[in-house]
């Protein structure tokens, strides 16, 4: 392969100074003066390239790949961050781009790579009329590379203001059989709107989004809403990063189109034709992944803020007059803030302060004194992105009346409100009621909304799997007999067998209410899992009971209507279904069911798996 640099090659561009330097450097070469080390690397290619290949999470083949650029090796340039940042002090970001666009379309040739490659290019040069001018196209024909393999990756590492020139450098990149991608959706500074403005063929989610998908809810919620998006527009999504298994199963289980990531394959200047076979294995598998702790509501991201009111506060001097006027105008006020200068200095309280200057003669003896002389004790301070849980203990663990009196809300140490005890009570309730929807409190297993959505989920991929209603036979005599408190104790011993029965990558438990749980299983052994948790619950239980019990293989207990009656040990029924793809289509359907199944469970006496062999089609 011949080389490129050549002084020749940038005398095109319309940039005089940059020519003449470029031949300096050549004459600097032969007169073996001295050059930086960056201009050593221009002159002498010292460039090499990396390939990391992008694969389609449908079938597990390899797209193509992305071309990658290395410094030389015992370089302090070898890594690309500090070879471009050099690169843009010395300003030779332009020639040490194109150098690194020559040396991967050249190795890219001469490997012979399968599939696709994308071409990383910055705004800068897309726009500059040394790439317009053909000579991109010219060089791979060099080459024998087809332009309809190459994908354009927008790399911006800085604001992108004139999106009129690259729509249309892009257009005429694409009338010569270039695609686009956008590289780092997320992270740059207007990759939205050049998504919008540019329609590209592909875009790449920044690999902080990707990066613990499958325990973040917020990154999960935005993975899903890229792929909506995108669905929409007839984009295909690469995800970027893609590090471990939980990962690889939480992009596949989104749909989105393509991913890339050292757990798929590494860059490498050999890369294999195709991905690492534990990623095609899991790409291959039917199973859909399970991410309960995304599906749960964060808590924790609820803040302080959220409790704020913005009341006017008043200053150190004002008279304690004005605070009786703002008291009787507006019967709802209960607290005023005292700052100084934006810094919260007190708070005063309705009733306390009418309780005190009320009295005979108090208002005539003080109101013309200021209000910042009747405030005693120092107020509380929380800062507006203090998690509101974590707010409720702090309240707790200090003086009591802040919880009557209110606190104050600040950004910075400066007052921006003020919240009550009142206020955080009532959030704290309504979060408790919204968690129960998600999660039950006795158990913290997922509740029935999870439960539906997974059920969705499952139904929506064409995903075969065994849903499993698991109820407590006999249940309420235990708890006449034995406590709620023990029966409590016996709904999570349930729970954690039930659990433990569970493989976390493919089965998933919810707890939907009192002594009924749900099982949607999609490992192979569902069966054997249900039958050694039937009798590790038998074993479990019988720790429950009284030895006089258990020798009886049951108790009394008199029911409802007064008459007592002899009721067997509690014991584990669990209905099962098998659910292949078009058999149904809800969860309601499957709901139903379950039902049916448990029930024909509980008319089997002691611990039982009943499994439903009726194939009729439900799904109308």
């Amino acid at each position: 392969m011949s080389a490129i640099l050549p002084a020749e090659h940038y005398r095109s561009f319309p940039r005089a100074p940059r020519a003449q330097l470029l031949s300096n450097l050549v004459l600097a070469q032969e007169k073996e003066l001295a050059m930086t080390p960056l201009e050593e690397i221009i002159v002498k290619r010292r460039l090499s390239a990396l390939f990391q290949p992008i694969v389609d999470m449908g079938n597990g083949e390899c797209l193509g790949y992305e071309g990658l650029i290395r410094g030389p090796a015992e370089s302090l340039l070898h890594l690309p961050v500090h070879l471009f940042d050099t690169a843009e002090q010395e300003d030779l970001s332009l020639e040490v781009e194109m150098l690194s666009r020559q040396i991967v379309l050249e190795t890219f040739a001469k490997l012979d790579l399968p599939g696709k490659l994308f071409l990383n290019v910055s705004p800068e040069t897309l726009t500059h009329p040394s790439f317009k001018n053909g000579q991109t196209l010219a060089y791979l024909n060099k080459l024998g590379v087809d332009p309809q393999r190459v994908i354009i990756e927008i790399t911006e590492n800085q604001p992108t203001f004139d999106f009129e020139a690259m729509r249309g450098a892009l257009l005429h990149y694409r009338a010569m059989g270039f695609q686009i991608a956008i590289d780092d959706l997320g992270e740059g500074f207007s990759s939205l709107r050049l998504w919008s403005e540019l329609r590209p063929e592909f875009i790449k989610i920044d690999k902080h989004f990707v990066s613990g998908a499958d325990t973040d809810p917020i990154k999960l919620q935005f993975l899903k809403s890229i792929q909506s998006i995108a669905e929409s527009c007839g984009t295909r999504v690469i995800a970027e990063g893609v590090e471990t298994a939980a990962e690889l199963r939480v992009v596949k289980n989104i749909g989105i189109a393509l991913g890339q990531g050292y757990f798929i394959g590494r860059p490498s200047p050999t890369p294999p034709p195709q991905a690492s076979d534990e990623s095609r294995r899991i790409i291959h598998a039917a199973n859909i992944a399970v991410s309960r702790q995304a599906e749960l509501p964060q808590r924790s991201h609820i803040k302080a803020f959220k409790l704020m009111n913005y009341v006017e506060p008043v200053q150190p001097d004002t008279l304690i007059d004005k605070i009786f006027d703002r008291f009787n105008a507006d019967s709802t006020l209960h607290i005023i803030p005292l700052v100084h200068h934006t810094k919260p200095l007190g708070l005063i309280n309705r009733y306390h302060f009418i309780d005190r200057y009320a009295k005979p003669f108090q208002r005539e003896l003080h109101g013309k004194k200021p209000c910042g002389e009747i405030i005693t004790g120092a107020p509380l301070l929380v800062e507006k992105n203090m998690p509101i849980e974590e707010l409720s203990h702090f309240l707790s663990e200090t003086d009591s009346r802040h919880f009557a009196d209110g606190f104050i809300i600040t950004e910075g140490g400066r007052y921006i409100g003020v919240a009550s005890g009142q206020d955080l009570l009532r959030e704290l309730t309504q979060m408790q009621l919204e968690a129960a929807r998600y999660a039950n409190p006795l158990t913290l297993l997922p509740g029935n909304v999870p439960i539906n959505d997974h059920i969705e989920r499952l139904l929506q991929s064409d995903t075969a799997f065994v849903a499993c209603y698991c109820d407590l036979d006999y249940f309420k005599p235990f708890n006449d007999t034995y406590s709620y408190r023990e029966g409590d104790e016996m709904i999570r011993l349930c729970g954690h067998i039930l659990n433990w029965a569970c493989d976390p990558k493919h089965d998933f438990i919810g707890h939907i209410g009192g002594d009924d749980f749900i099982l949607l299983m999609q490992s192979r052994d569902w069966k054997t899992r249900c039958e050694q948790a039937l009798r590790q619950f038998q074993q479990a239980a019988g720790l429950l009971f009284e030895p006089a019990h258990l020798e009886a293989g049951g108790y009394s207990s008199e029911g409802r209507d007064g008459v007592m009656k002899f009721h067997p040990l509690t014991s584990l029924s669990i209905g099962a279904i098998q659910v292949t793809p078009g058999k149904f289509a809800s969860h309601h359907q499957v709901s139903a069911a379950m039902c049916d199944a448990k029930k024909m469970a509980k008319k089997i006496s002691g611990n039982s798996l009943f499994v439903e062999q009726r194939n009729a089609v439900l799904k109308t």
